[in-house]
């Protein structure tokens, strides 16, 4: 069946399949709606108001990390992570956010060893959208925090990356899928591979405003050019216009 069709979108050009009976084959990546409640802006003072509601204190240095409970995004390696980071920024906060489905039996499993490897720990902070967690907190998470963490080992696109930075957040996440995109060298932060280099970026940017600063501004700028919805709206009118040529040069007829 695909054979009967004209154009395949992918976004990211090693998901091409290399025996993929089309011959056009376009790259469009996906991007996020600014104006949705988990991007749109919000008042700093507004987001430290919803973390204290949600029992976080805003004054701790805080590293968040928001994903499925999945193994490929490695929340067990982001506590980790947080943990030897913690030795040397004994006040550090982590949060977890991750949104649960009744009928995904393997991310309540994740859930329950999150929940274990967390027994005790008062500074990890477990959220989901069964606890009456939604956008509007991701978004305060996001904007108050002073490092986001995606640290995934296998990955889609991973438009959190883009969340983030579009909040001037700086991040840091794993070499993976659609991540390296969001985040060109120098840009929005770190790409890392392992829990050691996690660790080692937390404590950088934590403890480096002016660094944590800059690359949240770049990644940001970054997100505003190429990963927001007007730039999505023209790569898609721009593929629709060159199909609706090629039929036009190849007899069809086309839209006047």
């Amino acid at each position: 069946m695909l054979e009967r069709d004209d154009v395949a979108v992918f976004t990211l050009p090693e998901f091409v399949p290399e025996d993929l009976p089309i011959a056009r084959r376009v790259i469009i990546q996906p991007a996020i709606d600014p104006l949705s409640p988990k991007n749109m802006p919000i008042d700093s003072r507004f987001a430290a108001r919803v973390l204290d509601w949600i029992g976080v204190r805003p004054s701790v240095p805080l590293v968040t990390q928001v994903s499925r409970f999945d193994p490929w995004k490695d929340p067990l390696g982001v506590i980790q992570a947080y943990r030897l980071a913690q030795e040397s920024i004994p006040s550090l906060h982590l949060a977890l956010f991750g949104s649960m489905a009744l009928d995904d039996p393997e991310a309540w499993d994740i859930y329950s060893q999150i929940r274990k490897a967390c027994q005790g720990d008062s500074r990890i902070s477990v959220f989901t959208n069964l606890t009456g967690v939604g956008n509007i907190e991701v978004n305060a998470f996001q904007m108050r925090s002073n490092v986001i963490i995606q640290k995934s080992l296998r990955e889609g696109f991973g438009l959190v990356v883009s969340e983030g930075l579009w909040k001037g957040t700086p991040v840091v996440a794993g070499r993976a899928g659609g991540i390296p995109s969001q985040m060109p060298d120098g840009t929005g932060g770190f790409l890392v591979d392992s829990v050691e280099e996690c660790a080692h970026h937390l404590i950088q940017l934590v403890r480096d405003s002016d660094l944590a600063r800059s690359l949240g501004e770049r990644g940001r700028a970054h997100v505003r050019q190429h990963f927001l919805l007007p730039r999505l709206l023209r790569d898609s009118l721009r593929l629709y216009r060159d199909q609706l040529d090629c039929k036009d040069v190849s007899g069809h007829k086309g839209v006047p």
